[in-house]
């Protein structure tokens, strides 16, 4: 596993120019990493740019929760630098106790356009640190595709960094924070 610690983005060992890619992005994920670790944002466009690293993008889709409707001008700009955009209302539940729980996971909503495209794909790029992805990305790998991981290396799955062709910690990266 190569681990990227620089923002020289050159093509690295089993990477070549015509090499497709495919990018799923958990925001919320990066969101959180970014926000309690660092108090930043993340530059989605600096994310692509790490993504695609000279390669053919085929695909780069950005998975985002709102809650109020007030998400639509971060969906607008992601959809200007060139991601496919998936939005899912939260949903509010209590639990026994009263206490208000807030859902909008995207795991199996990404999960299932991984398996949609990993056909058309040569490389799978994850942008987030969850450990639920580990059995799904290892199908991939199974099915020939090369898995690179994009996260925040003190908030990603110690499994998920181990078993990726390629990680990629943000903490390290030139310009990936507002």
């Amino acid at each position: 596993m190569a681990v990227i610690t620089t923002s020289e983005l050159k093509l690295l060992q089993g990477e070549w120019p015509e090499q497709r890619i495919g990018l799923f992005v958990d925001t919320q994920n990066l969101y959180y990493s970014a926000k309690d670790n660092y108090a930043k944002t993340i530059s989605y466009q600096k994310l692509l740019e790490l993504a695609v690293c000279g390669r053919r993008l085929q695909q780069a889709i950005a998975y985002t929760v709102d809650r109020d409707g007030s998400a639509h001008g971060f969906m607008t700009k992601l959809r200007d630098i060139g991601y496919r955009v998936k939005c899912r209302q939260v949903e509010v539940f209590k639990d026994d106790s009263g206490n208000e729980l807030l859902e909008g996971d995207w795991d199996m909503g990404i999960a299932a356009d991984i398996v949609r495209h990993w056909e058309h794909l040569d490389v799978i790029v994850l942008a987030s640190g969850d450990g639920d992805f580990v059995p799904i990305l290892e199908v991939a790998q199974e099915k020939g595709c090369r898995v690179e991981i994009l996260s925040f290396r003190e908030t990603s799955h110690t499994q998920l960094i181990r078993f990726a062709d390629k990680f990629t910690d943000l903490s390290v990266q030139k310009d990936i924070f507002l």
